[in-house]
């Protein structure tokens, strides 16, 4: 059953959408592509799209979509008793052959469950049977840890989409049933079936040892696509997305300057940029539908063609957060009318931007801000995170130091500072480290805050503490975290008495620091950066 009301409302999405793709079911492999959010929030993740746009490149594929309900159509599914069903067709979540999540932050996990339950899917790869749909997790959370997971899905996808997501096609129209599909797939680089493996505890909760059976891999080794030119493509556009009318483009992948705090600055190397030519025909293709373009890159002052693309004059830019650099500074005035422009300090004082290997200097940052502000740009967003590791109180007072330093070199513009907590991630330095302490966290905070308390042209944003350490624990836990997600769902803001009402010490996963010879949950996974260099860095940090 379907409620009327929601197909209304999902038409009226879709009557917004350009490039929208329908094909009849009939014969060819089905897949539901599903963001465990909200619609607003899936259809601006450049990756969900081009994942979408990949699989229906293929003629013997249709690929639909499908979302976390609003909280007001969370009511109307609850109302009617509907199942969850894919934007497209309208069909049932549950009658698809493959249903394959696209992850990108940690939190949505505890969504997961959420949309299984309404889909009429049952939880766990052992409750499954035949008549039930394969269950794949893909997406950037996949590709450096998905152990939380793994009791939830029957394949995960390790690494990037272009280069190997489409031999799962082949693998499965050969297979005769489920259980050839995953053995035969299981042998594929890229290709992590959670099932084939069996994890032992020791007493004090680390892994003793992680066993592969069934002839799987001991290792799996994520996809790396070599050439960028043939990157996954942003194919529908709307207004209900954060990027409105937009068509945005990936100049670049990977990051030349390593910080130790980033993942993705890890785990998408080697950097790699877009050839010009190939930048031009996706800009033309974006005129072409009347759209303005979105360039997206982890650091795009670096980009070897970024003033070539802004110096076109027929086409309206957006970009990301720049850098605080002198080549950034050529870049200015061609950035003029942007209503805002971001660039990341993350800490406030040189000592803690040395330590994070953030190759700034203040007279950098003072510097490139004084010309954003002069050039008329309305908004400055300054990015710092609290809690990086050997942070003192006199770090904060630096970042409050150098706010007002900056602000007072001119009157002109507002200043928002985002302010986000530090989460250890995997593939890093820092994976090793506990995390400070959440009182310590949200003192720090309000230092923040109350120096600014008065200041009208400079706003404070930050996240919820409480989530960042929710985040913590599921970005470095393993697979007894399958309790948490079991149990969140009403509650999840009470995921700390989940976790201890089910045997799970968040202590264990938070505050604790790891050793070398730790078998980390993500340890089984090869992401081109070598346990032991990250050790080295981790060693000259302390």
């Amino acid at each position: 059953m379907i409620s009327r009301r929601l197909i209304k409302k999902i038409d009226e999405l879709l009557r917004a959408e350009q490039g929208c793709v329908y094909k009849d079911p009939g014969g060819r492999l089905n897949i539901c592509l599903v963001y465990p959010n909200t619609y607003h929030i899936g259809m601006s993740n450049l990756g969900f799209q081009g994942v979408y746009g990949l699989l229906n490149s293929r003629a013997d594929v249709v690929c639909e979509r499908s979302f976390l309900p609003d909280r007001e159509d969370l009511r109307e599914y609850e109302r009617t008793n509907s199942v969850l069903f894919s934007y497209e067709s309208k069909r049932p979540l549950k009658e698809f052959d493959i249903v394959a999540f696209s992850v990108s932050f940690e939190n949505d996990y505890l969504h997961i469950p959420e949309i299984l339950r309404l889909s009429r899917i049952p939880l766990l790869t052992k409750q499954r049977d035949a008549t039930d749909p394969i269950l794949l997790l893909g997406g950037v959370c996949a590709s450096f840890n998905p152990e939380p997971l793994a009791d939830m899905f029957d394949l995960v996808y390790v690494g990037e989409a272009e280069p190997g997501l489409l031999d799962m096609v082949d693998i499965f129209k050969k297979a005769a049933d489920r259980e050839e599909f995953l053995k035969e797939i299981a042998s594929k680089q890229g290709f992590y079936v959670p099932s084939f493996y069996e994890i032992e505890y020791n007493e004090d909760g680390t892994i003793r040892k992680r066993r592969a059976i069934r002839e799987a891999p001991e290792i799996i080794t994520k996809m790396t696509l070599d050439d960028i030119d043939r990157a996954v493509e942003h194919v529908i556009t709307t207004h209900n997305t954060e990027f409105a009318d937009m068509m945005l483009i990936e100049a670049m992948r990977g990051c030349v300057h390593s910080c130790r705090f980033c993942l993705a600055g890890h785990i998408y190397n080697p950097p790699r940029q877009r050839e010009f030519e190939s930048l031009k025909a996706q800009i033309d293709k974006a005129k072409k539908r009347g759209l303005r373009v979105g360039l997206i890159g982890p650091s795009l002052s670096d980009y070897r063609y970024i003033k070539e693309a802004l110096q076109r004059e027929d086409v309206s830019f957006s970009i990301t957060s720049v850098r605080a650099n002198r080549r950034t500074e050529e870049l200015l005035c061609l950035l003029k009318g942007k209503r805002s422009i971001s660039i990341a300090p993350e800490a406030g004082s040189q000592r803690l931007r040395d330590i994070i290997n953030k190759k700034i200097k203040e007279e950098d940052i003072l510097r490139i801000s004084e010309r954003i502000l002069s050039e008329g740009i309305e908004v400055l967003r300054l990015y710092f995170m609290i809690g990086l590791p050997t942070e003192t109180d006199e770090d904060i007072m630096e970042i409050v130091n150098l706010v007002k330093k900056i602000r007072r070199t001119s009157s002109r513009g507002r200043i928002t500072l985002s302010i986000s907590t530090f989460v250890p991630k995997p593939f890093t330095p820092f994976q090793w480290l506990p995390m400070v302490e959440a009182s310590t966290a949200k003192r720090r905070l309000k230092i923040i805050k109350d120096a600014f308390k008065t200041e009208r042209s400079v706003n404070v944003l930050h996240d919820v503490v409480k989530y960042a350490y929710l985040q913590g624990v599921l970005a470095r836990g393993d697979r007894r975290l399958i309790r948490l997600l079991t149990y969140s769902k009403a509650e999840p803001s009470r995921w700390q008495q989940t976790m201890q009402s089910h045997g799970l010490n968040p202590d264990f996963y938070l505050f604790r620091r790891r050793t070398f010879d730790e078998i980390l949950p993500w340890d089984f996974i090869d992401a081109g950066v070598k346990k032991e260099f990250l050790w080295r860095q981790f060693q000259r940090i302390l």
